[in-house]
């Protein structure tokens, strides 16, 4: 499995003022590419990408939610990969508030293109020709589900935005590659995102292989993220590093 963090912004002024690209994540198996939450910017970034990615040839979307920093492109991405329709093809597996009632993000009439659209539920698995996808429902201001993608028997979790709360580290345990959606460094109350506190209690209780600090809102870039991870890998004896935009990780 091959990973490529495009983007790297969380919070809606980073995100508004690019201060990090705000880009999905490209995740590659042996038989399918994919983006996870591909938000504002990633349709460029992918034909800036050296060796270029060819939006053409993907296989999905795993939309988390539909707050616009996630899902700003999945529209024009899922309109690429299936040309338009031309070429029925691809999966979309996201939550039932992303495609349905008022506030949904993907266009009806894309969805006719898609052989095969999945809404999460909580610990229902989902197979894929060579992963699979088990969502765990998160406490977030919108309906959110983070995730493990299992390949080739490695297991990588994305803990997308969320309030903590302990069930996580049951959520998340048995995990190779920990991937955190560090949005503070420090808690505030009624935000409910992540903090540098919370990731590191979570990667001590699940203990995995390496962790990941991505998805930056503004007090993490004035704390300057690889010092955190530095930090937080010192203190508990874990490699944590902090993603960067167009990092790639091969696992």
């Amino acid at each position: 499995m091959k990973i490529k963090f495009l983007g790297t912004a969380g919070a809606r002024f980073v995100v508004a003022k690019q201060l990090r690209s705000s880009a999905g994540t490209l995740i590659q198996t042996n038989k399918k590419s994919f983006i996870v939450d591909p938000g504002p910017g990633t349709l460029v970034r992918l034909a800036k990408s050296r060796p270029k990615i060819d939006v053409m040839k993907l296989s999905g979307v795993i939309l988390s939610h539909i707050h616009l920093d996630h899902s700003g492109d999945a529209n024009v991405i899922i309109d690429a990969f299936t040309q338009g329709g031309l070429s029925k093809k691809g999966f979309l597996f996201t939550t039932k508030e992303s495609i349905q009632g008022e506030n949904r993000v993907i266009l009806p009439y894309l969805t006719r293109f898609l052989d095969r659209i999945e809404t999460f539920s909580h610990k229902e698995k989902i197979s894929e020709v060579d992963f699979e996808v088990i969502p765990f429902k998160h406490r977030h201001t919108a309906e959110t589900y983070g995730f493990k993608i299992i390949s080739e028997g490695k297991t990588v979790s994305f803990v997308i935005d969320t309030l903590f709360f302990e069930d996580l580290k049951e959520y998340y345990k048995e995990s190779d590659i920990l991937i955190i959606n560090c949005v503070r460094f420090t808690p505030k109350e009624g935000i409910m995102h992540l903090s540098v506190k919370d990731a590191e209690e979570l990667i001590k209780s699940v203990k995995p292989e390496k962790a990941v600090l991505t998805h930056f809102g503004m007090t993490m870039l004035r704390a300057k993220p690889f010092i955190i991870a530095g930090e937080i890998s010192n203190k508990i004896g874990i490699e944590v590093i902090a993603a960067s935009d167009g990092m790639s990780l091969e696992i």
